[in-house]
């Protein structure tokens, strides 16, 4: 099993700080959750149904009905290398790395190389990006990751696309096309869990050509998703309002972010997380974890990524954090 954030029990033990004390910025998880309307109790006492409205809401929210919702984009991340030949992917990195174990795991050769452009020329049948990137939040203009798809389906290759954190930027996303005559190579993956901070719902959908879809749906099985899980995206996908009003927060948010982390070093923002490039991404992870803040170190690449406080008790707490480290240096 793979590190990921949001280990906050373990951070709580290891540092011996109660678990309530802490402020999460490991994620990228929208703090402000959607709210949850009223679930139904029948929802807790029969299974889920298909023709429940749910893949409607999806399809007019990401502009595709070629869709297959499952519990999760992980769902997809696992299963999906099952449905290729064992061959050479390349993966866009640093990246989500849930992405090229699932790969390797599935008997493919895994290039990780560090741009898209970079991944083309080494023509390999499948390349992998998550955009914008976990964790370097790096995004590539809508119009490259069609170019590249073209590329690729030209030779007979495949475009895989993350866009979990692609909510709040849909200028960037590619969704609308994938599986379409223009895009029969380009599969996407998207997620509720970022955006409308529904992580514990185990939402995600997965959009391509029906080839895959409905092997994936063989795989998976009968009732991939819950219920109430089903009722709850039905409702976050079609809310409108709360959508563009989400949007404006976490951007005007993330602003925030940025510049409170720029004396730590070169900051990449998304709507829902900062990325520090950092030779110190150990130091810094231990002085917030001092101070009972969860961040997300990458000690390999030397990034250290920061989401989004959720009040202002949080902000304040941050601030101090970084006041005292600014102090520090200043010292030494």
């Amino acid at each position: 099993m793979l590190e990921h954030g949001g280990r906050l029990l373990a951070a709580a033990k290891a540092h011996n700080i109660p678990v309530e004390r802490w402020v999460d910025l490991s994620t990228g998880i929208n703090p402000e959750t959607y709210p949850i309307p009223a679930i139904d109790p029948a929802c807790w006492n029969r299974l889920p149904e298909d023709n429940d409205g749910l893949e409607e809401a999806a399809s007019a929210y990401f502009g595709n009905d070629r869709l297959l919702a499952l519990s999760g984009s992980q769902a997809a991340i696992q299963t999906l290398p099952l449905f290729f030949a064992p061959q050479v992917i390349a993966c866009v990195a640093p990246i989500y790395e849930e992405h090229p174990h699932a790969w390797e795991r599935a008997g493919h050769r895994v290039r990780r190389l560090p741009t898209l452009a970079r991944a083309l020329a080494a023509a390999t049948p499948l390349v992998l990006i998550c955009n914008p990137n976990n964790p370097t939040g790096n995004a590539t203009p809508h119009d490259v990751v069609i170019d590249a798809a073209d590329q690729l389906r030209r030779r007979g290759g495949w475009l895989i696309v993350d866009e979990a954190f692609g909510d709040a930027s849909p200028q960037d996303n590619v969704v609308d096309l994938a599986g379409s005559e223009a895009a029969p190579n380009l599969i996407v993956l998207r997620s509720l869990g970022k955006f409308f901070g529904l992580a514990g719902a185990r939402v995600g959908f997965v959009f391509g050509v029906a080839e895959k879809l409905d092997a994936l749906r063989e795989k998976l099985g009968p009732w991939p998703l819950s219920h109430p899980a089903r009722f709850v995206a039905r409702h976050a996908l079609a809310d409108t309002a709360w959508q563009e009003g989400a949007r404006q927060r976490l951007m005007a948010a993330s602003v925030r972010l940025e510049l409170a982390l720029a004396p730590l070093g070169e900051v990449q923002r998304t709507a829902l997380f900062c990325t520090v490039k950092t030779a110190q991404a150990s130091a810094l992870a231990e002085h917030f974890a001092r101070h009972a803040i969860l961040v997300r170190r990458f000690d390999a690449h030397g990034l250290i990524r920061f989401g989004l406080p959720g009040n202002e008790s949080e902000w304040e707490r941050l601030d101090a954090a970084l006041a005292q480290l600014s102090a520090a240096l200043t010292l030494s």
